[in-house]
């Protein structure tokens, strides 16, 4: 049977490149993009796109029965910051999205899903260094209590309905192609652009907060991979640890000076650091590496290489 390939939430930070990976695998014609609103960038304009709002039933089912869709990746959320911002409205869209998609599946209109949890789903009482795949969680944000949830009714219908659905908890992720996007992390984006820029940023984290974080073109591999991967293989149906590196924002701007030597950094801590203080500053992905055969390809070094080389054309 065809794999044909929903992305719901197509124009957002990780569904932009998600989308051109998967299309470049399996045929544009196989993946349909859709979002709530109809952006003109190559997502809308190389391949087939519909307007969706994850948070109606009845537009995705239609959507699946139309081009009678397989594989669903949820990909609509309202990230860390941004959900602090408006908490009713995050819970309502991170989780009922994600119950319309299961039930989806329940129903037997999908075969397979993919839903991204966090690195959010920990908290302060969270061991901080190595984090352990299975350990005390008890997120402290909006977007960390419903990404918790979420991994426990992914794990529910699975065990209960059969159904397949693949998670993995990203951290913080690294990406030239779209602008930061209202996460805790997106310093860590941000920072190359104003190195380019200006030759000089200001963090909204202390200099010694570490952070799980990871290239953008190794958070979609990981992505295809644990799609790809054989069923009885993924043994885990709430949500897989998965790692890259470890760093600091003083760390990164050490980093960006070995390129342009006159950058300065300073830094004005705001509301986002207590939500940085409550997350893990290293992640142990052990059961990823070993379960699906996950591997990352870039580390500090060649991911600042990477972004400064990448922005540089773009400006």
């Amino acid at each position: 049977m065809t794999t044909k390939i929903l992305i719901i939430g197509a124009c957002g930070q990780i569904g932009t490149e998600l989308t051109t990976k998967l299309r470049s695998i399996y045929g544009n014609d196989n993946v349909i993009a859709s979002d709530i609103r109809k952006l003109n960038n190559d997502i809308v304009n190389n391949g087939i796109f519909e307007v969706v709002n994850a948070l109606d039933y009845n537009q995705i089912e239609h959507l699946i029965e139309q081009y009678q869709i397989t594989d669903v990746y949820l990909m609509a959320a309202l990230l860390s910051a941004t959900a602090e911002k408006n908490p009713a409205f995050a819970w309502d869209l991170n989780m009922n999205s994600l119950f319309h998609v299961l039930n989806l599946a329940k129903a037997g209109k999908i075969k397979k899903i993919f839903w991204p949890s966090s690195i959010a789903v920990f908290g302060p009482t969270t061991p901080r260094n190595n984090t352990p795949q299975y350990t005390i969680m008890e997120p402290t944000t909006v977007y960390g209590i419903s990404k918790q949830t979420g991994e426990r009714w992914c794990e529910y219908y699975h065990h209960q309905y059969g159904v397949d659905v693949r998670s993995i908890r990203y951290p913080g992720l690294i990406s030239w192609t779209t602008e930061p996007g209202g996460g805790t992390t997106d310093y860590a984006v941000d920072i190359y652009h104003k190195a380019i820029e200006k030759g000089s940023f200001t963090s909204f984290l202390s200099e010694d907060t570490a952070l799980p974080m990871m290239y953008m073109d190794d958070a979609i591999k990981a992505t295809v991979s644990i799609m790809q991967a054989d069923a009885e293989k993924i043994k885990i149906r709430s949500s897989y640890n998965l790692s890259a590196m470890s760093f600091t924002p003083k760390e990164i701007a050490e980093e960006i000076k070995k390129h342009y030597p006159n950058f300065t950094i300073d830094y004005n801590p705001d509301f986002r650091q207590k939500i940085a203080d409550s997350w893990p500053a290293s992640i142990d992905d052990t059961s990823a590496r070993e379960d699906w055969g996950w591997s990352n390809d870039f580390n500090i070094e060649n991911m600042t290489v990477e972004m400064l080389e990448n922005l540089k054309k773009q400006k």
